[in-house]
């Protein structure tokens, strides 16, 4: 299991799929599954039965886990996607963008 150059709250692109070019912020990362649920994409239906939380049940819209290559950090100062370096300082990690060179937080 490698470490991922995606974490939780990131802003990221979409660079395949049906959703090509759209950006949202990252809600989970499944590390495990090299897998991301990023608000507003890949949303599909889902049929849920009535229950104490949704009493009428029927069908729900909600956001569907996405391959982590499938997308990209954007640059804080171009908005534009970039790749990521890693700089270590001492034992604290340093994301920086590749495109900018500015710290990606």
């Amino acid at each position: 299991m490698s470490k991922l150059h995606i974490r939780k709250d990131d802003t990221v692109i979409v660079l395949a799929g049906s959703d090509k070019g759209k950006t949202g912020k990252v809600l989970k990362v499944l590390v495990k599954d090299e897998r991301a649920i990023v608000e507003g994409i890949n949303i599909v239906s889902k049929s849920a039965k009535p229950s104490a939380k949704n009493p009428q049940g029927g069908i729900i819209k909600q956001e569907a886990p996405i391959h982590i290559s499938n997308l990209s950090l954007i640059d804080p100062k171009s908005g534009k996607a970039t790749r990521v370096a890693i700089k270590r300082e001492g034992k604290k990690i340093i994301r920086i963008a590749k495109k900018s060179g500015e710290e990606i937080k």
